[in-house]
């Protein structure tokens, strides 16, 4: 339920904000995605604050959180020029992004509706930290 509040939020946000003159080319290739995220562990934000964090794992597996929120499993594959992503709390809905390398890291455009930008701030290979739910409640 949060999530799918923070998404909200993050439309708004998106929405109000002026559009962004990121140089970015074209869409990464499934291939040079793979190649610049496994292993690592992306934060992305809007306007340089921080918005969600995404581990990206061998065999196109992924582990995503909102910031803030608990972790989600899930995988990713190329649709086209798109990367989608499927969690597995939600089988079936595909949320689907072009990467672009930008000046600055990876910028994720949503292929989704309402559309929108994500920018990477900041890059490790450390691995997510994910408590379970409830801990300490």
């Amino acid at each position: 339920m949060r999530h799918r509040l923070l998404a909200a939020a993050l439309s708004l946000c998106m929405a109000a904000a002026p559009a962004l003159s990121l140089d970015a080319g074209e869409p990464m290739t499934a291939e040079e995605f793979e190649a610049y995220a496994t292993g690592q562990t992306l934060t992305f934000g809007i306007g340089g604050i921080p918005y969600g964090i995404e581990q990206y794992l061998p065999g196109r597996r992924v582990i995503w959180a909102f910031i803030g929120e608990e972790c989600r499993e899930g995988s990713w594959f190329d649709l086209g020029p798109q990367i989608c992503f499927e969690y597995d709390d939600e089988p079936g809905r595909l949320h689907c992004w072009t990467f672009h390398a930008g000046p600055e890291g990876l910028i994720a455009r949503s292929e989704g509706p309402g559309g929108g930008e994500l920018v990477e701030v900041e890059r490790t290979t450390e691995p997510m930290f994910c408590p379970g739910p409830d801990v300490g409640a």
